[in-house]
């Protein structure tokens, strides 16, 4: 079954393509972002549901909105919401839109894992029991440099949950039995592409957007109508751990908004870097300058016509950035 990948940093403006994509071919999107799946995180997370549309012209999305902030929601229960969904579209004759944003997500989607992620394993933890954090660190940078890249090294229990997907991943590559090949996508991957400094000007703006959006009031509601701690907010990533930090007095706005600025463009340095091994891995990337519609749409109409495809002519690992890129 073919599929359109709309993937890339953050800020880039994967959304809007990803449905100028999904409404020229009667698509639906898949959402591939490990915080959108959270009710009440609307603003942090860049949902930007209006892109969507309203009424007849909204374009179905799926994987937004389906987890509570107080519930736990990992790899595992992403690909089994996934595998159903695709099916669904598969039965429907609708193109899946997958637009992403967690690079773990995409790839687990793309190399066919079979189900990683899924219950804690005792055996491992307990096996890890006894290890400082900087030997689990180690442990996972050997084991996996990607997830190593990804992980929040800062919180023990997310190196010990990024070390069991890891195990898991590793025994599945191993493995030769039929159970892993979980589905049949045959993907078109797209991104929009900007120069470095222009992805600094567009996460600065959109973060200022945000903010006159009212991120500090969503934050203060999920602690205060929600009822999840100032440490579980932490845990959702950047723009939620700082913005508890000073909601809780521990630094002044402008501090707050010169370290979230500094931090969002260090994470999107970090999806950079896997961009950039999925493309040493053997995966085409078409990066799109701009992101203009147009090419996209029409990438699209010769894969899904099965013309042959032409070579992607931006390769990010290809790019070298200086010290002033």
């Amino acid at each position: 079954m073919k599929a359109v990948f709309i993937l890339g940093p953050t800020a880039s403006g994967k959304t809007r393509l990803g449905v100028d994509v999904a409404r020229a071919f009667g698509g639906e999107i898949i959402s591939a972002d490990s915080r959108q799946v959270y009710k009440g995180m609307n603003i942090g997370t860049g949902k930007d549901l209006e892109e969507y549309g309203f009424g007849k012209d909204k374009v179905p999305c799926h994987l937004i909105d389906v987890a509570e902030p107080s519930e736990e929601f990992n790899l595992y229960r992403f690909l089994v919401l996934f595998r159903d969904i695709v099916d669904d579209l598969r039965r429907r004759g609708r193109l899946p839109v997958i637009v992403g944003g967690s690079p773990l997500y995409l790839k687990a989607v793309l190399e066919n894992y079979r189900m990683p992620g899924g219950a804690a394993d005792p055996e491992l933890r307990k096996q890890w029991g006894g290890l400082s954090d900087e030997q689990l660190c180690r442990e996972l940078r050997q084991k996996s440099p990607d997830l190593y890249v990804r992980t929040d090294k800062t919180q023990r229990r997310r190196v010990l949950r990024a070390l069991e997907i890891a195990c898991t991943v590793e025994a599945d590559s191993k493995s030769t039995s039929p159970e892993r090949l979980w589905t049949d996508l045959e993907p078109l991957l797209i991104a929009p592409y900007h120069s470095r400094q222009e992805m600094h000007r567009r996460i600065e703006k959109r973060l200022d957007e945000r903010l006159r959006q009212g991120l500090l009031e969503e934050v203060e509601r999920l602690h205060d109508d929600w009822g999840l701690s100032w440490e579980k907010l932490e845990r959702f990533g950047l723009e939620y751990r700082l913005a508890a930090e000073h909601l809780q007095g521990k630094m002044d706005f402008a501090e707050f908004r010169q370290q979230l600025l500094a931090r969002i463009r260090g994470f999107c340095k970090s999806q950079d870097g896997w961009y950039r091994k999925f493309e040493r891995d053997g995966w085409d990337i078409h990066w799109i300058p701009g992101g203009q519609t147009e090419q996209a749409i029409e990438l699209t109409r010769s894969f899904l016509n099965g013309r042959s495809m032409p070579k992607p002519e931006i390769r990010l690992c290809e790019i070298l950035y200086g010290p002033r890129s």
